[in-house]
């Protein structure tokens, strides 16, 4: 059964996209949020000709802004998309965030905050039989530009049963 509200950043929805594996997002999360600034960020992506999703052919996608911008953590090192990603998570507890920045998910465990990255969707969506494989996926997300560390790959690989 698809988990409750989840709140998407950029690079996952970007690179998802970009493996032909963005489907898997509705699959696996109910409600699927992402804020004003992560809309931006893909809107930007276009209009440098990068291959991006269009979030208004996403119905199963919600685009919200935070409530409470003094919630929006005032680190110069972290990204728009980001912090109102945090912002949202703050806003609703219990939610589930999907993030790939280093910075975002270490903010994200200081906070408290569930979260995820690419690679956790892929995972999950091969745990719940929509992949039968996650192997492919990875060197094609990595092919894409996503940069994923080796230890990391082995980890997911392992638990993934390859």
């Amino acid at each position: 059964m698809p988990e409750q509200l989840t709140i998407c950043n950029t690079s996952p929805l970007l690179y998802l996209h970009l493996v032909k594996h963005l489907d898997l997002l509705p699959k696996l999360y109910e409600r699927l949020l992402i804020p004003l600034a992560v809309q931006d960020e893909l809107l930007a992506g276009a209009k440098q000709g990068v291959y991006v999703p269009v979030v208004e052919n996403l119905p199963w996608l919600r685009v919200v802004a935070p409530h409470s911008p003094e919630l929006i953590p005032l680190i110069t090192d972290l990204g728009r998309g980001e912090a109102e990603v945090i912002a949202l998570g703050l806003e609703h507890p219990g939610s589930r965030l999907v993030l790939d920045d280093a910075l975002a998910r270490r903010i994200a465990r200081l906070n408290g905050l569930l979260f995820t990255g690419t690679l956790g969707v892929i995972l999950k969506a091969k745990q719940r039989g929509f992949l039968e494989t996650v192997k492919p996926v990875i060197f094609a997300l990595r092919g894409a530009g996503l940069w994923l560390g080796d230890r990391l790959v082995a980890e997911v690989l392992q638990q993934a049963g390859e």
